[in-house]
């Protein structure tokens, strides 16, 4: 089976990650899950073999033989059990392996001495070796090649014993020996093919979770970049007040709203006073630090339900909803005059800012806000005409008065 992708490569032989930190990894992930499932494994696996303590009294009398037999049990048993409640605690194939080694090795030494303590029941301890060795791969959670070399171990050492305990002939020793082969190759290839599907679907969460991940940051910058268009599209740079078309957007609805509830509305413009003057005589800069600075006056100086934006070079734009003309026009005055009182122009110590504002507004039903908008802007020029730094209410309003 080849590896999902090639920075999460095989081995071919040990079916682990060939990256070192992909493989730890991988081991710190499975760590919960390998240590409940090894300690009841291995639980199991010592009390099957504490059970055939019953068959010793078939075999063997009363004597230091099944004296023997019956004591290797019991301290492969407790052994055994006293493993799987370490493993169960401190099980962790990164850092001991040798803890997760060593029940296979208790139990794989305890079925070869089965074999020198009762050599007559050789027939029925083969069956017990291909059980064991089938187990010891697929049951009890190892690493493939601890597994191998502790069946090798167990194999090996069960032949050495039966033909050293039992004159058994050549043939049959082979005929076990083919057996005992054909039961590893097995189990090594089953074991070999469930660590790769077990890896493969760790490296095919993992890219899953990377792309998750960048999912997430990308879908993350995206709303960056969308609240920063809006932003820009919403809000004026230089100033921070409401775009154009942004304040266009509010102030339509607030006048819808007006409307409705047949409250008054009023609206004015603002236009700074010798702005160009400011420009050619003090610089772009200081002309944009002044806009700067009365923006943020006029915000300073209206309510939090009103609304201001720039409307364009050196004009801003306010609407006030619930308020009358004349309640509008101290508003006015009263920016106005902190316009005139600023003294943050160091460079331009001799001269005094000033704005002129045009006010519109009212209860005609019929109005609508670019209706508002020329009668505002004609005030203000009217104003501009008339001297500057001054309010002028439009003739309309005047007229309904």
């Amino acid at each position: 089976m080849s590896s999902p992708t090639p920075r999460y490569a095989l081995h071919r032989l040990t079916g682990q990650f060939q990256e070192p930190a992909r493989e730890a990894s991988y081991r710190r992930e499975i760590a919960p899950r390998v240590r409940l499932e090894s300690s009841v494994a291995i639980c199991v696996a010592a009390l099957v073999f504490g059970m055939f303590a019953i068959s010793d009294y078939h075999y063997l009398d009363a004597g230091i033989e099944l004296t023997l037999l019956l004591t290797m049990r019991l301290v492969v048993v407790v052994a055994c059990l006293a493993l799987a409640v370490a493993i169960g605690r401190l099980g962790d194939f990164s850092r001991r392996l040798w803890l997760h080694a060593l029940p296979l090795w208790i139990l794989a030494t305890g079925i070869i001495l089965i074999a020198l303590l009762r050599p007559e029941s050789l027939a029925t301890q083969v069956t017990a070796l291909v059980v064991a060795t089938i187990a010891f791969y697929l049951l009890i959670p190892n690493l493939l090649p601890v597994v191998a070399f502790a069946s090798l171990y167990l194999n090996l050492g069960f032949l050495a014993a039966a033909v050293v305990m039992t004159d058994i002939p050549a043939v049959v020793v082979l005929r076990i020996g083919l057996l005992l082969v054909m039961t590893n190759a097995v189990g090594f290839f089953a074991l070999l093919r469930l660590e790769r599907l077990q890896r493969t679907q760790f490296a095919l969460l993992e890219e899953e979770r990377v792309q998750n991940r960048q999912l997430m940051e990308e879908i993350a910058h995206r709303k960056s970049l969308e609240a920063q268009l809006r932003q820009v599209a919403e809000q004026d740079a230089l100033t921070g007040l409401d775009s154009r078309r942004h304040f266009m957007a509010r102030a339509e609805a607030l006048l819808r709203r007006a409307r409705h509830e047949q409250a008054a509305f009023s609206l004015f413009m603002i236009d700074v006073d010798h702005f160009k003057a400011i420009n050619d005589t003090w610089g772009h800069g200081q002309g944009d630090r002044v806009l700067a600075a009365i923006a943020q006056t006029c915000k300073h100086s209206l309510r939090p339900q009103d609304v201001i934006g720039r409307f364009g070079g050196e004009e801003f734009i306010v609407a006030l909803p619930d308020t009358h003309p004349k309640d509008a026009l101290m508003v006015a005055e009263r920016l106005q005059r902190k316009v005139s009182e600023l003294k943050v122009m160091e460079a331009m110590p001799d001269h005094r800012l000033t704005v002129t504002v045009g006010i519109a507004g009212g209860l005609d039903e019929d109005a609508d806000l670019d209706a508002l908008i020329q009668q505002a802007d004609r005030a203000l020029y009217a104003g501009k005409h008339g001297g500057r730094n001054r309010v002028v209410i439009s003739q309309e309003v005047e007229g309904e008065a």
